[in-house]
């Protein structure tokens, strides 16, 4: 016999939040579906990476409809865990909003407080001292330790620059951010051209380190920009092989160029390179 929790929410004509947790309660229970059941924290802890990042792409796509679906996969993914870590005892999705609207009310101490914020920067230094006090954080490179290290490195660099920047330690001007770029690059040629294979990968990281810098002054997101650029490559590369006589094992890396450059041209609203 059906449980009648399952044939009441099956007959439901609309649906709430209440309900979704209710949802996968059922799915977790013995009348639930077995996947469902055997799940745990470490199991499922890539969909919540998986879908955080569809629904960046459905934002890049601008599709609402998709992005409205997305947004609930991300919502499940949430609810999922906080029903596991219900079952054993340790907290449920109201105990997830009451601490989040708790920390919303403290870190915003220039609404909800006597502190106050003229500007967005203002804003954020509020938010971060209280951040930091929250965390018993006693130096400002504690914070900088506590952003999480498993993050894409172009975002961990982008954030580190901007808990640093908070205290000063920052460029003027876009400008020298550039000539930091120019200095790096000098010495990654140095390194390649001294035949100092160990320092390459330092090297490395410091050039890319400093353009993650620059990015910050002109307000753009690194991981966006690569992104952007390697889809570009690909539709390029795409046209390079399409467009050739032979297979791209028997043409000179000229022939391909010239091919590259007319990819270039042929697709509107791309930057040549």
């Amino acid at each position: 016999m059906e449980d009648k929790r399952i044939t009441d929410i099956k007959n439901l004509k609309s649906f709430n939040f209440e309900h979704l947790v209710e949802i996968m309660a059922l799915l977790r229970s013995p009348a639930g579906c077995p996947w469902d059941k055997e799940q745990t924290h470490e199991s499922i802890k890539q969909y919540m990476i998986e879908e955080a990042y569809e629904v960046l792409e459905t934002i890049e796509a601008c599709d609402d409809a998709k992005f409205m679906d997305e947004l609930g996969d991300l919502l499940l993914q949430i609810v999922f865990h906080a029903q596991i870590a219900k079952e054993r005892g340790s907290f449920g999705i109201s105990d997830v909003i009451a601490n989040v609207c708790r920390k919303m009310i403290i870190r915003h101490i220039h609404v909800f407080g006597e502190a106050s914020a003229d500007n967005p920067a203002q804003a954020l230094s509020n938010w971060e001292s209280v951040k930091r006090r929250e965390k018993g954080h006693d130096t400002h490179t504690q914070s900088l330790k506590d952003i999480p290290p498993h993050m894409p490195a172009l975002m961990r660099s982008l954030k580190v620059q901007k808990k640093a920047s908070l205290v000063g330690f920052d460029w003027d001007r876009v400008d020298d951010a550039m000539l930091k770029v120019d200095e790096e690059l000098c010495e990654l040629k140095d390194a390649c051209e001294n035949g100092e294979h160990g320092k390459l990968n330092e090297e490395i990281g410091d050039l890319l380190f400093a353009v993650v810098n620059v990015a910050r002054f002109l307000k753009v997101e690194p991981e966006f920009a690569l992104k952007s650029t390697i889809e570009k490559f690909i539709q390029r590369f795409d046209y390079i092989e399409r467009m050739a006589d032979k297979p791209l094992e028997q043409m000179t890396l000229g022939e391909m160029d010239v091919l590259w450059n007319e990819a270039k041209g042929s697709f509107s609203g791309q930057n040549d390179e």
